[in-house]
């Protein structure tokens, strides 16, 4: 195998950057602030048809089922970004997919994202991935053209449609149902004279 030179520590001179951008494997004390920053990240304000839910369950699963593929960026040891990834194995194909890449806005513009994105390719590679996925929001834009730029295309956009249960003439009954019947099953408690 050819080794590619270790870009996970460069120096921003080009960009008149003192700093350093590290990449690093995720550990257990990251796990609040990167859960913190994709609060801040992805909204349903911005993202109102996100199909997958930012919570803390994203950033803990990822970390306990694929922590090689959970990075985060520093610099001068604050937090930058992060990438969260997994490998999928369909029949013959293996592919990386990257689920979650965000960057802190006070770090913006500084090839945060260029380098989380280069170091999970660099180690889906070293696992076989010989096709990687991503998906966003149609409508943003700046992660689209992001994206491209690396290499990504052949975009294909998703239909998603939603019911609101509650508003369903039928569904939202049952509902009512059953939230009356949980009601009348949970257990009184009797006052004392």
């Amino acid at each position: 195998m050819t080794e590619l030179p270790d870009r996970s520590i460069e120096k921003d001179s080009d960009r008149g950057e003192s700093s350093t951008v590290q990449i690093r494997e995720m550990n257990i004390d990251d796990i609040a602030p990167i859960f913190h920053l994709g609060e801040q990240l992805f909204t349903s304000d911005l993202y109102p048809y996100l199909y997958r839910t930012w919570d803390e369950w994203e950033v803990i699963g990822m970390y306990n089922t694929d922590s090689e593929y959970c990075l985060v960026a520093e610099i001068d040891h604050q937090l930058a970004g992060f990438v969260l990834g997994t490998i999928i194995n369909k029949a013959s194909w293996i592919y990386g997919y990257i689920t979650w890449l965000g960057v802190n806005p006070s770090f913006q513009r500084r090839g945060v994202a260029d380098r989380l994105v280069d170091k999970i390719i660099e180690r889906m590679i070293e696992d076989n991935v010989r096709l990687m996925l991503v998906d966003t929001d149609p409508a943003n834009t700046p992660a689209i053209n992001f994206f491209n730029r690396k290499g990504f295309g052949n975009a294909r956009e998703h239909v998603f449609l939603s019911l609101n249960l509650a508003k369903h003439d039928y569904y939202g009954r049952l509902i009512n149902y059953e939230r009356d019947k949980a009601e009348r099953n949970r257990p009184r408690l009797r006052r004392r004279s």
